[in-house]
């Protein structure tokens, strides 16, 4: 069993939803960010996503841009990445996903990238800009040791998102509504009906919710029927907002716990 799939069982035996976080990795800097790490590890988040810089981020908005713009300034690139994985797991046991464009994963090396990520730690991945139909020639040389995290968007029809879901494994990501990262405007009435028909043809997978969730009420509100909720750029912008400040680590940390906490509140009441 991966840790992916250990940990989703064990938050369902407990009626609770996975905290997925997201933050771009060496992002402000590898040392700081890597204390962020530590710290949402420790407030609440059960699942990490680490954000691989890239150059040309089209599915992000300008903050998870940013970002990425810091890190590669920092030095941060795929070598990088790796050894923060393997840092990571010198702390903590919760699962991570390297989240990551095609591009940089190419230029790697897809074999070496398989590899590295399995042996640094890691535990699954999501390739943004990756359709199932150009995907073979990325899998067919990868083993089972890291889970292949696929996206559904919120025009995806049914039998397309059975196609998706038959080639996924670890969860399923489900885009809230069409645009960027960090985009407002989060319908929770249409975005719980998109994750009723997904959960009807997702094998089973975990459903997770991302893009346009900001807030711990809006974290709540998208437990109620989803069985993880992503937050990223709400991470990034507080981290881009304290760039000079030496607390930022612990102040990204209690973020996570209000967004935990407020979570936990959803399943009590429910």
């Amino acid at each position: 069993m991966s840790r992916i799939e250990e940990t989703f069982g064990r938050l369902r035996s407990r009626g609770e939803k996975a905290l997925v976080g997201f933050i771009t990795a060496g992002d402000p800097d590898c040392t700081r960010s890597l204390e962020i790490t530590r710290q949402m590890c420790r407030s609440g988040v059960d699942l990490l996503e680490l954000g691989v810089p890239f150059s040309d981020p089209t599915a992000d908005g300008p903050v998870i841009q940013r970002s990425s713009a810091r890190a590669i300034g920092a030095g941060m690139n795929m070598k990088n990445v790796m050894e923060m994985v393997r840092r990571i797991r010198g702390f903590s046991s919760i699962p991570i996903v390297l989240f990551s464009y095609y591009n940089p994963i190419l230029a790697y090396g897809t074999e070496k990238f398989y590899g590295d990520a399995v042996v640094a730690g890691a535990d699954g991945t999501l390739v943004v800009d990756l359709p199932p139909e150009e995907s073979d020639e990325l899998t067919d040389v990868w083993g089972k040791d890291l889970d292949f995290i696929r996206l559904v968007a919120p025009t995806t029809p049914p039998e397309r998102m059975a196609r998706i879901a038959s080639k996924a494994s670890g969860f399923i990501y489900l885009v809230s509504m069409i645009g960027i990262t960090g985009s407002s405007g989060l319908n929770s009435e249409q975005t719980a009906a998109v994750a009723n028909d997904l959960k009807k043809n997702c094998n089973g997978l975990p459903v997770c919710i991302g893009f346009g969730i900001s807030t711990p009420d809006d974290a709540a509100k998208v437990s109620q029927f989803a069985d993880g909720v992503v937050v990223g750029s709400a991470f990034e912008r507080l981290i881009e907002s304290g760039l000079q400040d030496k607390d930022i680590a612990e102040k990204v940390g209690e973020f996570a716990a209000r967004l935990k906490g407020e979570m936990k509140k959803e399943w009590v009441s429910g």
